[in-house]
């Protein structure tokens, strides 16, 4: 094998008259006769190599070999396409490369799907043949978008006097949000280690180590459902500094996401991001990690509620519950089986239903629910509300409303397409609750780490409403 000159993606009109060697995969292969054209492949793009009976015979007919996915390297002269056949959708487009020499390094079977980002594949089949999906082009920019945030990270770290230390992987089980993963030990029997859920307890102690300033890109382990926003291995920016305060500290990594941003992504974030505490937006959006990349705000209408003469809503507001709104605008239309779906999967989410009503184009109310509910009244405590609207409502515990009705919202975002999917809407979210109930255990827990202060105006809960105490977190 030659060792090669040029990578696929990188041959422009420079490089006419140069001979070069390449090596790759090939995408695909069409033969016109005495002409024979193939796209190779490797990470950095595509150039199209030609093989010409004319120009070489033998290399011509040793070219009805390939299939798609062989592995070869190609020596060949570089020439401009003619005008007609430049391919502009390609950084490649404006040149080929003729072939004089071919070795096959990797013959290869038909594979199970093309290599392509548009293939339409099972993700079962995906994640079977990983090997060939890391190869499509979506997966290459991937692989390598997350060495330029890598990249971008140390850089800016190490530039603010940060210093990189790795932290044990096999530790001792430590209460944190999900379970361990345990591994036996072969010395100690019946014994365990525990996969780190964070650096969280190693870090404490490089602090009190005199490391006033570490990070670390840490793999983290935790035992619990894969879902959008959880993995059981993942990897985290870990990073902690001593002699510092909270304004110090979210400042500093917000200049790191701006860098990372620009660097990694071109994209240039204003500053500084705004921010919303966690009872903001758990209320205005049912999540402490709300999109606002569009609005669909939850409205609370529980002192309307408390009026009604409809039991689920009365109930829910006299008995310390909360009954919360989410409008849908133009949403009068949405056909009744859509709703009952919703419903549903409000019921998946832990609520005991959906109640709906549409308001028509006279501002009339139309539901099952209508009869029970004072259309003035209504008006008056959701005058965002207007005709041609459908309202969803959520009556329970407040935690119970704000997860479901967040959930809905985010999956009326997707259908809807309201989202801005070009957009980016960084926001710090501060003042955490300090602490939970686990009506397992029978006794409050830390919601995130024993390591957060509580705010100064709320120690003085700490005995008598523990539940109000308010962190110094974000």
């Amino acid at each position: 094998m030659k060792v090669r000159t040029h990578r696929c993606g990188e041959l422009t009109k420079a490089a006419v008259g140069q001979t070069v060697v390449l090596n790759g995969w090939v995408q695909r292969r069409r033969d016109h006769g005495m002409v024979m054209f193939i796209d190779l492949r490797d990470r950095t793009g595509i150039t199209q190599v030609v093989f010409n009976a004319e120009r070489n015979a033998t290399v011509h007919q040793g070219a009805h070999a390939l299939r798609s996915e062989c592995v070869v390297s190609v020596t060949g002269q570089v020439m401009a396409r003619p005008e007609e056949s430049k391919n502009p959708h390609l950084p490649t487009g404006e040149v080929e490369v003729f072939v004089d020499a071919v070795e096959i390094l990797n013959e290869s079977k038909t594979p199970p799907f093309v290599i392509e980002d548009d293939a339409e594949v099972t993700e079962s089949i995906r994640l079977k043949y990983r090997y060939l999906d890391l190869r499509r082009p979506k997966m290459q920019r991937l692989l390598s978008l997350r060495h330029d945030i890598m990249k971008a990270v140390r850089g800016f770290l190490n530039a603010e006097r940060f210093l990189e230390v790795e932290t044990p992987i096999l530790t001792k089980s430590t209460p944190e949000g999900a379970r361990d993963y345990l591994v036996p030990s072969r010395v100690n029997p019946g014994q365990f280690y525990a996969l780190p859920q964070s650096p969280q307890l190693f870090k404490q102690v490089l602090m009190v180590s005199g490391v006033d300033r570490y990070y670390q890109i840490a793999r983290c382990f935790r035992d619990e459902d894969l879902r959008n926003d959880r993995q059981p291995e993942f990897t985290q920016i870990d990073a902690e500094l001593s002699f510092a305060d909270r304004e110090q500290v979210m400042t500093l990594m917000e200049q790191m996401i701006v860098t990372v941003f620009r660097e990694a992504g071109g994209v240039h974030l204003p500053t500084p991001f705004p921010r919303m505490t966690y009872a903001e937006a758990l209320g205005r959006y049912g999540s402490d990690k709300p999109d606002l990349r569009f609005e669909m705000p939850l409205y609370d209408v529980t002192a309307f509620a408390a009026t009604s003469e409809f039991k689920v809503f009365k109930e829910a507001a006299t008995k310390g519950g909360i009954v919360k709104a989410l409008i849908v605008k133009g949403g009068a239309a949405t056909p009744r089986s859509r709703i009952d779906a919703l419903g549903e999967m409000a019921k998946s989410f832990g609520a005991k239903g959906l109640a709906w009503l549409k308001i028509t184009a006279e501002g009339q109310l139309e539901s099952v629910i209508a009869k029970f509910l004072d259309a003035k009244a209504f008006a008056a405590a959701l005058p965002e509300a207007k005709p041609g609207d459908l309202v969803l409502f959520g009556a329970d515990k407040a935690a119970i409303v704000h997860d479901v009705l967040g959930r809905i919202r985010l999956q009326l975002g997707e259908e809807l397409k309201l989202i801005d999917t070009k957009a980016w809407k960084p926001l710090w979210v501060i003042e955490f609750p300090l602490l939970d109930y686990s009506p397992e255990e029978k006794r409050y827990i830390f919601m995130h780490n024993p390591f957060a202060a509580p705010m100064d105006e709320d120690v003085a809960f700490l005995e008598s409403e523990p539940l109000k105490v308010r962190a110094k977190a974000y």
